[in-house]
């Protein structure tokens, strides 16, 4: 269902900031947001010290074990590259322009290191430096500190923490400006401490360091991985209006602000959040179950943390890798930031992520005539701990390709078609694209001078008009609601983590064969990026790099096969075909048969004769001659024509 209409009290609000904005607001002015609009609390510029570069971490962690090591694996994962994509740069660019200052959000989790240390104004990214571009990287990351009240220990239970970590942790915390207790929307707490933080009690390191089981918390990744738009509150009746301009949010809650991204909540609110977790052995590396976002994003591998003859060989070392889905952006790096990415390292990570695409979901297939016709049911079922596809929504989007094949082969039916020169999906009417899709009430409309409905208008949606992206193991209603990320125009049931698909394809169907296709993001996204840019050329090069770059093809992330049963109506496909009159008889012969019946014969039931002007024509389209002759045969191959003029098909019911 769609979230409910918008509220009378959110009508009256709109219209009175309509009527405050209509003297010198126009169409293509943005709206009147400044850098306040966009504060989140945490640690805040020039409060966490200076960073160290990744290439000083590389002199102990790297260059030693290319499975094991966390410099190799880092420097092929989106996450050290999340300032290079030009994917994120294009969309930062309008979001500037929708909302000015927006990108100061957006900056926080791309390039912590600069925004940290004072480098994200101006907010389009242009006083970044060339270090800023390493993105999440190594001394960010361990430098972190768990976001608590003031005077809580965060883990009572563990004696290690309380006693050599917890002292630090509060005196850091205690001369902050801006607490919160939150993990979510880049308000990240960041020691000043040059001290490495890390989840190993033994560890052995050459420099000075915390231990710290925040690292291996799965609320460490909630801190960019939920994202909200702090301009827009929620009401009770579930509908966002924006705050009052120029100032800072009230609720700093990310359930109480706009949804953007909710992966981290999906995972919070599935069975893989449980003291066992699932049992997912594809996933977890040295692990059989898997219950933290780690257990799967840095799956644990046998190796040393560090090239030093006194570090442990571990059996639990996680992989820094984070991997996720993204096996095209990687491609795109070395084009806007030539010699800046490991070529080598991004390469290992595309494999990964294309194993972790093929391991995101399983299909089954089953069948059943209906009505001369037959009923192809595809089950996807969502093996990760979120939703499936999940993370940021614009473009990003999986479907299913069905292709339907007679017996000689020839292609009869296929749902969402894609054309790889073109990079256009077909949305056919038993289309099954699995998406969300934002957009701008009709409320906002009027203020923002953009239609409602769907929007690729990042900054500006206040509202979703569908998402049926499919749900984690342990799903509820309820629990999705609370964390603003419920089906909308869709339904799932309490518990479900698969969707069932039905299509009605040909009664002479022999063959379907059924994929399923992920993709980074869609032709449309890219033309939007295009042509809403004013500011920047992002736009521009991101378009020349998706058609230098194959247009975005989909991966696949699982196909099968399902060949209909002899018992459904199949073609009846003959050799030399002969059709003839005799009276009022249709004479039909035929050379001996060659399809495999596995050496039984096969009694027809009745025949279906269709003719057409059409070569390529479907029998439920065309003239059905006759149904009612009856015969007793052993094989059959091909469909030839018997004239110039029509072209017959001749169909049958059999049974063993």
């Amino acid at each position: 269902m769609k979230r409910a209409p918008i509220s009378l009290s959110s009508q009256l609000f709109f219209a009175i900031l309509f009527l405050c904005f209509t003297v010198s607001f126009t169409l293509s002015d943005p709206v009147p947001t400044t850098i306040d609009d966009f504060f989140m609390p945490g640690s805040q510029p020039n409060e966490s010290g200076n960073f160290r570069l990744p290439s000083q971490c590389d002199n102990c962690h790297g260059d030693y074990d290319l499975v094991a090591e966390p410099a190799f694996n880092w420097r092929g994962s989106m996450m050290s590259q999340a300032m290079r994509d030009p994917l994120y740069l294009a969309n930062l660019a309008i979001s500037n322009q929708d909302a000015p200052e927006s990108g100061d959000l957006c900056i926080r989790c791309h390039s912590p290191v600069g925004w940290l240390e004072g480098r994200s104004e101006p907010t389009n990214g242009s006083a970044l430096i060339a270090s800023d571009r390493e993105s999440v990287q190594c001394h960010f990351c361990h430098k972190m500190v768990k976001p608590i009240a003031v005077g809580v220990n965060p883990y009572p239970g563990d004696p290690d923490y309380t006693t050599d970590t917890y002292p630090r942790d509060q005196t850091y915390l205690a001369s902050m400006t801006a607490h919160t207790d939150i993990s979510a929307d880049g308000m990240f707490i960041c020691d000043s401490d040059d001290a490495r933080r890390g989840p190993f009690v033994d560890a052995n390191a050459n420099h000075a360091m915390y231990y710290s089981p925040f690292h291996s918390d799965a609320n460490i990744c909630g801190t960019c991985h939920d994202v909200s738009n702090p301009v827009f509150d929620r009401q009770p009746d579930n509908d966002y209006i924006p705050n009052a301009f120029g100032q800072p949010a009230t609720n700093f809650s990310p359930y109480d602000i706009l949804p953007v991204e909710r992966t981290f909540s999906e995972w919070l609110m599935s069975d893989y959040n449980t003291p066992s977790g699932v049992y997912a052995p594809q996933f977890g590396g040295n692990k059989d179950s898997v219950a933290t976002c780690q257990d799967c994003h840095m799956k644990d591998v046998t190796g040393k943390g560090a090239d030093r003859n006194n570090v442990p060989i571990r059996n639990d070392m996680p992989q820094h890798d984070m991997t996720g889905g993204n096996t095209w952006v990687p491609n795109l790096i070395e084009s806007v930031y030539p010699g800046e990415a490991d070529l080598v390292a991004l390469d290992s990570g595309i494999v990964r992520a294309t194993y972790m695409l093929q391991n995101a979901a399983t299909m089954s297939l089953s069948a059943v005539p209906q009505g001369g016709n037959q009923l192809l049911t595809v089950t996807i079922t969502n093996e990760t701990g979120h939703k499936l596809p999940s993370g940021y929504p614009e473009g990003r989007r999986m479907w299913i390709n069905v292709r339907a094949y007679d017996v000689s082969d020839s292609l009869i039916y296929e749902s969402c078609a894609y054309n790889y020169a073109t990079g256009e999906l077909g949305h056919d009417p038993e289309a099954k694209i699995y998406e969300i899709k934002p957009g701008i009430s009709p409320g906002l409309s009027s203020v923002v001078n953009v239609p409602p409905g769907p929007s690729f208008h990042f900054v500006l949606n206040d509202t979703v008009y569908k998402d049926n992206r499919i749900p984690p193991r342990g799903f509820t209603n309820e629990n999705f609601i609370a964390i603003q990320s419920p089906p909308i125009d869709y339904s799932y049931i309490d518990g479900q983590y698969w969707d069932d698909t039905e299509y009605l394809l040909p009664g002479y169907s022999y063959r379907a064969d059924v994929t399923l296709y992920y993709q980074t993001t869609s032709k449309e996204f890219i033309e939007f990026l295009r042509d809403e840019n004013t500011t920047t050329a992002h736009g521009d090069t991101m378009y020349s790099l998706w058609v230098a770059n194959n247009r975005c093809p989909p991966e696949e992330m699982v196909s099968q096969s399902y060949t209909f049963p002899v018992g459904s109506n199949v073609p009846l496909a003959v050799d030399d075909l002969v059709i003839s009159m005799s009276g009022d008889d249709i004479v039909l012969t035929w050379s001996p048969v060659t399809q495999d019946t596995s050496g039984l014969p096969i009694v027809v039931d009745y025949y279906q004769i269709y003719r057409d002007t059409d070569p390529e024509f479907v029998p439920s389209g065309a003239t059905l001659i006759d149904s009612t002759l009856t015969a007793t045969y052993t094989d059959t191959d091909v469909l030839i024509t018997l004239n110039p003029v029509y072209f017959y098909r001749v169909s049958a019911v059999v049974e063993d």
